[in-house]
């Protein structure tokens, strides 16, 4: 995508997004040359960055068919991001055809190329609208047209918290979209962390975001634990104890093949409500 060819209100093609960046790294095309001069410096000073989302690209799909198939048939997935291979609706209707899914997101591009991301059924839905006013997501008509919030839902926040600083409380963000799902319902999180990071690529990271429309705030395992407090830990694979675990791991068959210094850099988890 060329500067010339977008014309989104809000959209500043000469300052990175978040959104846009992932896009890249995952082979999109709905970016811009700022997005991709600074994707190419972070892949330079942070080698794993791109394994990093790939792993947490892999978790995000695997942890929406997991859901799928335990009975989960509707989706919120809050933080969408622009369309890529094998989007949620995609990955759940493979196992539900009925399956109904609303995406949420803030970025305006996102907005702009909704009809990539969504299917032609009538199944899907774009709610535009910040995850950081949970009030005004849970309050959307589009929502609610396709939604119904006292059946079971499966809740999607993956790699979008660690956009929230601690001044504005990612757990009580949490907590208040969990509240608002029937029992029965899972939560399907991942959250960057920095446990395991040089500290030079700590610093080239922080450095990178601050040039983009969003800083980042990796968090450490403790922290991201508290996510799921007062919920029920799935286990991340058959056999195993119920628990967060690294991005590449949460269902995976080849555990020694996905636990990759990338996959270290998120951790995530599926919990129920009971």
């Amino acid at each position: 995508m060329s500067e010339a060819q977008t014309a989104v209100p809000g959209v500043d093609p000469a300052v990175p997004s978040p959104a846009r960046l992932y896009d890249y790294y995952l082979g999109g095309t709905h970016n811009f040359e700022a997005d991709r001069a600074l994707a190419e410096q972070l892949r330079a000073q942070i080698p794993d960055m791109v394994d990093a989302v790939l792993a947490n690209r892999g978790f995000h799909v695997r942890a929406a068919s997991w859901m799928a198939r335990h009975g989960i048939q509707q989706f919120l997935d809050i933080g969408s991001g622009l369309p890529t291979a094998n989007n949620t609706h995609e990955a759940v209707q493979a196992l539900h055809p009925a399956a109904r899914v609303v995406y949420v997101d803030n970025d305006p591009i996102v907005g702009a190329y909704a009809n990539a991301l969504l299917a032609d059924n009538g199944s899907t839905a774009l709610v535009v609208a910040d995850m950081r006013d949970p009030e005004a997501v849970l309050a959307s008509p589009v929502l609610h047209g396709l939604l119904d919030l006292s059946a079971p839902v499966g809740l999607l926040m993956s790699a979008v918290l660690h956009f929230v600083p601690d001044e504005g409380n990612p757990w009580g963000l949490v907590a208040r979209y969990v509240g608002a799902i029937a029992p029965g319902s899972y939560l399907g999180l991942s959250h960057g962390t920095l446990d395991r990071m040089p500290p030079d690529q700590i610093q080239a990271g922080r450095d990178g975001y601050a040039r983009s429309s969003a800083n980042v705030y990796m968090r450490s395992e403790t922290d991201i634990r508290r996510f799921f407090d007062g919920l029920e830990l799935q286990p991340p694979r058959p056999g195993a104890e119920p628990d967060i675990t690294f991005a590449g791991l949460w269902g995976a068959e080849d555990l020694q093949a996905a636990d990759s210094d990338g996959s270290r850099a998120i951790y995530c988890g599926v919990a129920r409500k009971p």
